[in-house]
């Protein structure tokens, strides 16, 4: 009973919140990662760790299963869900979305849609703030459900000295009158975790505030204080480094920082890269045997120049002058009413024909004939001269 007395925390455990949040996201069938229950720190069995380092952190998280609790492993379910939440509630564009809705379906869904949202500027903030909100509210329920007494360092507004001594008197009670107002306000802030808001965060009422340019703050980094570590479990403590840019490839295991990310895009666009280059060499040799002609290639009109010595010369287009438009059309009417269209002299002819008088045939034919003198032989008319 004394070391279970000695080793009860006097205040609220202070978690880092983005090395939970890395936590729960890379835990796999691969990977598994244990939190302390006495001081918070992290443990992540490492399979690279030599073979008896192993066989020990196995033989005390088994012998101190009370102490350590085995964070959950993220599944496709979970991840389907989140994703598919971030398209259907932040993305607002069709195309945008029909594409992420396709990725999500496919085979490694959250390595191709942290690709396709890297390359899409406009949805990385919009990404980054809505998985740390889903993942926080999470990461709450857990530990609630686990029944720890804690607050996130990243909530605090005590300055770094004070929340180190607080790591390092974490287990004494006699303590001064600062480390003891720190641990009221650390109990009321513990408060807020267990509440409703915390669970469901109510949008905040009233006019939203002017859009000012965000100050860039350096994020406030404590030292990592732990008093009661084993010695077996030291090799695999868990103490990333807060990294911005890992805050965008977190939700991955694949990617560790956007350098990882970076790699792998550029691996995979090499073949194409090459395609294109071989495109834009093409381009370059049709666009070299391309040649503008020049001045002296120009047709020069003709009767431009009245002597024949001047067609020797440069041709310059400044000097050329165009007639005014109007002059054009004067032109052109004087033609019209010179030469008469050919329609026209088609229509006088076929008058001139039709006026004509009908001429009568006086001239019987042979049928007539034979009628009028009923086979006898014609006699020749002679006509009377007058």
């Amino acid at each position: 009973m004394s070391t279970k007395l000695k080793q009860e925390a006097q205040n609220p455990l202070i978690l880092r919140c983005h090395r939970l949040m890395e936590a729960f996201a890379k835990s796999d069938d691969e990977r598994d990662f244990f939190i302390d229950r006495f001081e918070g720190f992290l443990v992540y069995l490492d399979l690279d760790k030599p073979q008896s380092e192993l066989a020990s952190i196995e033989e005390e998280l088994h012998n101190h299963s009370d102490r350590y609790c085995q964070i959950p492993k993220l599944s496709f379910y979970e991840t389907k869900k989140i994703m598919e939440g971030f398209v259907n509630e932040k993305v607002y564009d069709i195309d945008t979305k029909e594409k992420l809705l396709d990725i999500i379906q496919s085979k490694e869904a959250r390595e191709n849609f942290l690709e396709f949202i890297y390359d899409h500027h406009s949805e990385q903030e919009k990404w980054q703030l809505y998985y740390q909100e889903r993942s926080r509210i999470r990461i709450i329920e857990w530990l609630r459900q686990n029944h720890f007494h804690f607050v996130f360092e990243e909530d605090l507004d005590l300055p770094r000295q004070l929340i180190e001594k607080l790591k390092q008197m974490l287990f004494q009670s006699k303590v001064g009158k600062d480390i003891l107002n720190a641990r009221k306000t650390l109990i009321s802030k513990a408060k807020t975790y267990y509440s409703n808001e915390a669970l469901n965060p109510r949008p905040k009422r009233g006019r939203p505030p002017k859009q000012a340019a965000k100050p860039e703050i350096e994020p406030q980094v404590t030292l990592d204080i732990y008093t009661t570590v084993p010695s077996a479990a030291r090799p695999f403590l868990f103490t990333p480094d807060l990294n911005p840019s890992s805050a965008f490839s977190i939700f991955s295991s694949k990617f560790e920082t956007e350098e990882n990310l970076l790699n792998t895009k550029r691996l995979n666009t090499g073949e194409n890269d090459a395609s294109l280059t071989q495109k834009l060499a093409s381009l370059r040799a049709l666009s070299s045997k391309w040649v503008e002609p020049t001045t002296k290639e120009i047709v020069k009109p003709e009767n431009f120049f009245d002597d024949e010595e001047d067609d020797d010369e440069d041709f310059d287009l400044d000097k050329v002058k165009i007639p005014s438009p109007s002059k054009q059309k004067e032109k052109s009417k004087k033609k019209e009413t010179q030469k008469p269209s050919k329609e026209k002299s088609k229509v006088k002819a076929i008058k001139a024909l039709e006026k004509k008088p009908k001429v009568k045939r006086i001239i019987p034919t042979q049928q007539e004939a034979k009628k009028k003198t009923k086979g006898k032989p014609l006699k020749k008319i002679i006509p009377k001269k007058k």
